[in-house]
């Protein structure tokens, strides 16, 4: 059991820290709203959806995705546009709205866009698949569930951790300067992510 649940930390810490869309869409949100609070729907949905991702390849459902390949081309056309959008909203954000509350992320965007970078980016939901499906198989009974609860858990925490960095810097940068560059710097790996994407839906 310990064993297990050793296993779920490190995998789940291996696989989350990585830049990638949905890590830098939370972080952002958590640096852009006026309270931690604010920043809930984003971090709560990202949360959700990586709790669907893992237990979907645990039971193996998620398999689907890598069976007809024209799901996944759906998905990754999908996922790209998205993305695209996600990016220059990201990049419109300017420091000098960061006073309007009309300019900031509302909770249904932040969910919308939240559940978009985690759920239509199949490179994430096939790592998934790969690593976290494919380790889940050592395990049967109580060392499974310990496993995928550890990792489920820690993919919680990481993303509650991004919102709170996210806010305290936010407090910090009361002119906005820091949070203009991040919305750019968010923009940009967004955008090569889509562009991955497009390479991968290409070739």
């Amino acid at each position: 059991m310990l064993e297990a649940v050793l296993h779920g930390v490190i995998l789940a810490i291996g696989l989350i820290l990585p830049l990638g869309a949905q890590n830098v869409f939370v972080f952002n949100q958590g640096a852009l709203q006026p309270k931690l609070m604010r920043a809930l729907p984003v971090v709560v949905t990202a949360g959700i959806c990586d709790t669907i991702l893992i237990v979907a390849a645990v039971s193996g459902v998620s398999l689907l995705i890598l069976t007809f390949h024209w799901l996944e081309t759906i998905m990754l056309s999908v996922g790209i546009l998205f993305l695209l959008f996600i990016g220059i909203t990201l990049w419109r954000n300017s420091p000098s709205s960061m006073g309007a509350e009309a300019e900031r992320f509302s909770p249904k965007k932040q969910i919308l866009f939240a559940a978009s970078v985690s759920l239509l980016n199949p490179h994430a939901i096939i790592d998934t698949i790969g690593v976290i499906g494919s380790n889940a198989l050592s395990y049967s009974g109580e060392a499974r569930f310990a496993f995928t609860l550890t990792t489920i858990i820690i993919s919680w925490c990481w993303f509650f951790g991004l919102a709170l960095t996210g806010r305290m810097l936010g407090k910090i940068d009361t002119g906005g300067k820091f949070i203009s560059m991040l919305n750019k710097v968010s923009a940009v790996v967004v955008w090569g992510v889509a562009i991955y994407m497009a390479i991968r839906l290409i070739f």
